[in-house]
């Protein structure tokens, strides 16, 4: 399984959105400072995830996430 999930900082109280196989694995790469995009937002939570069966559906959910606002809003409304 994919995933897509949804992380919280504890410090700005923003949202992080990204695609992985294994979900609290990445969350501990994340908070251990290795990705860059959250590295001076740590800790962070894991709010929720989506699941799917291949990367390609898990990684062009992650972009249509990203380009759309009114999909995002969605997605945090569903998971938070």
């Amino acid at each position: 399984m994919f995933y897509v999930y949804l992380l919280r900082s504890l410090v700005d109280s923003r949202y992080y959105i990204g695609q992985s196989e294994d979900c609290d694995r990445r969350l501990e790469r994340h908070n251990a400072g290795f990705v860059p995009a959250t590295k001076h937002r740590r800790p962070l939570v894991l709010v929720g995830y989506e699941e799917f069966a291949s990367r390609s559906e898990a990684r062009f959910r992650e972009f249509q996430l990203k380009k759309s606002s009114s999909e995002r809003q969605k997605f945090y409304r569903k998971l938070d």
